[in-house]
């Protein structure tokens, strides 16, 4: 008899399993991080910076072919290098669990950047793994179950969450608590990974290579790396900065202090201001104080200096790869490249979610911070419906793609997308209860609890559901592109380096979302995202052939409507 182990039911649940190991460090090193941020008190410009922990997304087809080449001991190729990251995954969140980003803003981000580093180490062994094991009948049964597990991982750690850390309405705990909790499942993960994922067919075996030109070629670039943000730090940061300079001229000390925020106080530090403001006024007046900068030039200056460290550090590390020879890699990009259209294909993967991205950034901080929504109300109707939401909305781009065809979907789908940032925009503009809204009572069902009712605002569920139904039939359009455009023969290090592209737009625009906002306003920065979707959609319209081309069999030419 078969083990039950090898039948293609389980293999189905395996893939189910992995896509909700995938879906869970994500938001925890986005949204649910960026709420713990918020209410540590991290001020609204540094929080849009630390969205650059997610910078591993991008560069994980770096080292993909390392992870394609190379076979831990004992364990094989994939469950070797899935237990290994999992391991690796808990304990991050165990040791962030223990930290305060507050008393520990550099440490913390440490971390953060170790955790987004190995969930997308995770991630290209998961993509590689579901081609590996599933036949060509059920792939598309597989997809949909992956993402159903993602997208649910994300409904625990970015909603689920975000109710059991409200101090009013929700179960009360700490950040820190919720991260040990899921610790504890990325644990579970690397058991379930080790003792009960199908092997792989015995005919998938590693690339041949020579590894220590692989070895070398990772090294040379890590060291590409190095030099680059040294060169960033000691050249072009100095220079952003002088260049910056007219436009910032420096202020008086006095301009600065009224317009920072004040401080929250202690009880003890509250009673004591009195006193202190007594003695400041009776000591006699002091010397002016010297201009300092203007607090807004820093992050302009940051941001510049990002982009500069970028337009420099990934061509030589480009360059570093071809100089030490690092075959796989090389193989692998060489034949992406010399596919018709490949830079183009790249530019539409960055541009195609650029409204959403920007619309995303920072959401929740808009939610708490700029419209003053409860924990708890953002955690069920953002994170809980919302994502459900983006399951159907997958669920159902699936289907109209079956008619419609991938560049119509895609158009279409990019449309909808672009329109519902206007959501997020009236939200703004209209406030909180314009529409009214109703109570949620309290319930109990076991994994998350809301002890008290909260209230559930109609404009703020309108446009989630809008913003939610939309990305998700985007993304289903999306996936199939990405899928469309890999050769079977490099799937991993392919599908891991036009994925890291799509995660461009996420992680990039996190910082100029912070300081964008702090520029021109809320309503202003959700018109901007509305118009930053416009580019992708003109660049697929160029593409309308090519694109079609991916989407007919073979041996069989692509008509114009």
């Amino acid at each position: 008899m078969r083990d039950i182990r090898q039948l293609g039911a389980w293999r189905l649940l395996m893939i189910w399993v992995l896509g909700f190991a995938s879906g869970l460090p994500l938001a925890l090193s986005g949204t649910a991080m960026q709420a713990w941020l918020t209410v540590d008190g991290i001020d609204i410009a540094t929080i849009g910076f630390l969205s650059l922990v997610g910078l591993p997304y991008t560069f994980k087809f770096l080292w993909a072919p390392l992870m394609d080449r190379f076979e831990p001991p004992l364990l094989g190729r994939r469950r070797g290098w899935l237990v290994l990251t999992q391991l690796g995954l808990a304990a991050t969140l165990l040791a962030m669990s223990a930290l305060s980003p507050a008393s520990d803003v550099q440490g913390f981000a440490l971390l953060a950047v170790l955790l987004s580093f190995l969930s997308a180490s995770q991630d290209v062994v998961i993509d590689a793994y579901r081609t590996d094991v599933v036949t060509p009948d059920e792939r598309g049964l597989a997809s949909s179950l992956g993402v159903f597990g993602y997208r649910l991982a994300m409904v625990l750690s970015g909603g689920v969450a975000m109710v059991w850390a409200d101090p009013l309405s929700g179960s009360g705990w700490s950040w820190n608590n919720v991260y040990q909790v899921m610790a504890g499942i990325m644990l579970a993960a690397a058991a379930a990974s080790l003792l009960l994922l199908p092997a792989v067919p015995k005919d998938n075996v590693a690339p041949t290579s020579d590894a220590r030109n692989d070895l070398k070629g990772f090294a040379a670039l890590l060291l590409a790396v190095v030099i680059g943000y040294q060169f960033t730090s000691h050249v072009l940061a100095p220079l952003a900065d002088r260049a910056l300079t007219p436009l910032f001229p420096p202020q008086a000390a006095s301009e600065v202090v009224a317009k920072t925020p004040a401080p929250r106080l202690t009880k003890a530090a509250a009673n004591l201001a009195p006193a202190a403001a007594v003695h400041t006024q009776t000591s006699g007046s002091q010397p002016a104080a010297a201009p300092v900068d203007n607090p807004n030039k820093k992050k302009w200056v940051d941001l510049l200096s990002l982009l500069l460290g970028m337009a420099v550090t990934v061509p030589l590390a480009w360059w570093a790869a071809q100089k030490a020879r690092f075959e796989t890699l090389n193989r692998s990009l060489g034949n992406y490249f010399s596919m018709e259209a490949a830079g183009s294909f790249l530019a539409l993967i960055i541009l195609y979610k650029l409204g959403d991205a920007f619309a995303g950034a920072l959401t929740t901080t808009f939610l708490l911070k700029g419209m003053g929504f409860a924990q708890a109300e953002i955690g069920v109707v953002n994170k809980v419906i919302g994502i459900w939401l983006t399951i159907v909305g997958a669920l159902a781009g699936g289907a109209l793609m079956l008619r419609l065809g991938l560049y119509r979907a895609l158009m279409a789908f990019g449309v909808l997308q672009l329109l519902s940032n206007l959501g997020f925009w009236l939200v703004a503009v209209s406030g909180k209860g314009a529409w009214s809204g109703f109570t949620l009572p309290a319930f109990d069902w076991l994994i998350v609890a809301l002890k008290d009712s909260t209230q559930v605002d109609y404009l703020l569920l309108f446009a989630v559901a809008v913003e939610n139904l939309s990305s998700g039939m985007g993304t289903a359009a999306f996936v199939a592109f990405l899928m469309a455009l890999c050769n079977q023969k490099f799937t991993a290090t392919q599908f891991a380096l036009l994925s890291a592209f799509a995660a461009v737009g996420r992680v990039w625009v996190g910082p100029l979302s912070g300081v964008l906002t702090e520029s021109i306003g809320w309503p202003a920065f959700f018109l901007f995202s509305t118009c930053a979707a416009l580019p992708g959609l003109i660049m697929l319209a160029r593409l309308k052939s090519r694109v079609q081309a991916l989407d007919v069999p073979r041996g069989v030419v692509a008509l114009d409507d």
